[in-house]
């Protein structure tokens, strides 16, 4: 029998188990840079879930597949968005989950929040070496924005990407 999966927001008991998943998807993908404090940023799903839409992939029975955190442009976790636009950032998957769709799943729920908000692009930004999710975002639309390219510290340059909503 099929698993079924459900997105929805992150519940207050779950933060602690939401940032050991994101932050256990980056080190698997080799995505936490040597001697950051990254780490200690994507573990705080606490933080995330005061100042932005957390979501999470579940199964039927609870377990925490996957997360994304949504945010709004001026907010504490914007890095590129702008007035009219939607942000996303920390998508991640239970390493143990690879492969199922559940990162397809979480994207979606960031799409449609961005139709039911009305606003006319939604975007993000992603290092180089993260290419599967690059497949993903491409296969819904998303394009590059070199303009929202950038670098939040020395050596790490992340590449902006937008899908058109409008």
């Amino acid at each position: 029998m099929a698993t079924e999966i459900r997105v929805r927001r992150a519940e207050p008991a779950e933060l602690d188990a939401v940032g050991e998943l994101t932050v256990a998807a980056y080190q698997a993908g080799g995505f936490i840079p040597e001697g950051s404090d990254y780490g200690t940023t994507l573990r705080d799903a606490a933080a995330r879930a005061r100042a932005a839409e957390l979501l999470v992939a579940a199964d039927d029975e609870g377990r925490l597949l996957g997360t994304v955190t949504v945010v709004r442009p001026g907010t504490e976790f914007a890095e590129v968005s702008e007035p009219g636009e939607l942000e996303f950032r920390m998508l991640a998957v239970d390493p143990a989950q690879h492969g199922k769709g559940i990162g397809e799943q979480l994207l979606r729920a960031v799409l449609d929040r961005a139709a039911d908000l009305g606003v006319s692009r939604v975007v993000m930004c992603s290092t180089s070496t993260m290419a599967a999710a690059h497949r993903l975002y491409r296969r819904h639309g998303f394009t590059r924005l070199p303009s929202r390219d950038f670098s939040p510290v020395p050596g790490v340059l992340l590449h902006g990407f937008v899908r058109e909503m409008i």
